[in-house]
């Protein structure tokens, strides 16, 4: 991410997208009941979404991690989401073979802290080596990464329980948008799903936020994609995304879009003059969201900060 304002950006986004309806989560949702009453929706996927891990050696990050996997391990989730940055950076201009090499070694051991559990992941910024000296080179770019996260490609989506899952990848031109073919596999999959079906999107990238008018990083394409959602105003979808780091709430034309925190909050350090406390980037806790997804196509996103 970056810390760089563009004021224009922001005017745009507030003039040409204008939220109808904005909150930000400052109070501690109540967790629903796994067991549905008869007049109480029924609980079908509960789903950690971890986002901006940024593994690295330093700042004991790998023990740190652990230990977070294994206090969300505690709230029985079906499976994890990883949104993107799950390495410390891989992206710049200095960064050699051997350390994209390394951070992606720490991630595969870390990785067998919650082995036996799915995880779907993204494509973050940070994760792609575009120095590498030749373009051929297996270790250029998204292929990769897709190998390392194991991902079958560098967008897909999948059924859950009833649940339609959409992961896009965020990073193309302008920095947070969809490319051409992207869109064009999103219109037809969204078309092809039936009337009522609840979707749950995942992007790197915010695609609309409270958050983004003041600090910049959200997709420079949501206009195209909400006018896309606004097609298919007959599923019922929400989105999650996170590479700001802060932890952000917004609705619009009956979407809700969640941002949620970095699970390494100031990239493991202990943070700066703008952090609210130790581990803060600005307002945001490090920590990790628990997703649960109803019958009836709503979602409960409570975010747990963590102090490891």
């Amino acid at each position: 991410m970056t810390n760089t304002v563009d004021s224009k950006k922001r005017r745009d986004l507030v003039k040409g997208i204008g939220l109808l309806a904005i909150s930000l989560p400052l109070g501690v949702k109540r967790e629903p009941n796994a067991l549905a009453g008869p007049h109480e929706k029924k609980r079908v996927l509960r789903v950690a979404h971890i986002t901006d891990v940024h593994i690295r050696p330093e700042y004991n990050a790998p023990e740190r991690f652990g230990r977070c996997i294994e206090e969300i391990k505690k709230h029985k989730v079906d499976f994890f989401l990883n949104g993107g940055d799950s390495i410390f950076a891989a992206d710049y201009n200095n960064i050699t073979r051997e350390r994209v090499n390394e951070q992606w070694a720490i991630w595969k051991n870390a990785r067998e802290r919650f082995k036996g559990y799915e995880v779907y992941s993204c494509l973050g910024n940070h994760d792609m080596w575009w120095a590498c000296p030749d373009k051929s080179d297996s270790m250029y770019g998204k292929p990769h990464v897709i190998a390392q996260l194991e991902m079958p490609g560098r967008f897909y989506s999948f059924e859950k329980h009833g649940w339609h899952f959409i992961i896009l990848d965020s990073n193309n031109d302008n920095a947070g948008s969809l490319d051409a073919e992207q869109r064009k596999w999103l219109e037809n999959d969204l078309a092809s799903l039936r009337r009522g079906t609840p979707v749950l999107c995942m992007s790197h990238y915010p695609i609309l936020g409270v958050s983004t008018i003041m600090e910049g990083g959200n997709h420079t394409d949501a206009r195209y994609i909400t006018n896309l959602f606004n097609k298919h105003r007959d599923k019922t979808i929400t989105c999650i995304s996170g590479h700001i780091h802060l932890l952000d709430e917004a609705g619009y034309d009956g979407v809700r879009y969640y941002c949620n925190g970095a699970l390494s909050g100031f990239w493991w350090e202990d943070g700066d003059s703008d952090s609210a406390a130790k581990c803060y980037y600005r307002e945001t806790p490090p920590g990790y969201a628990i997703l649960d997804l109803f019958e009836d196509g709503s979602v409960s996103n409570r975010y747990y900060p963590h102090s490891f």
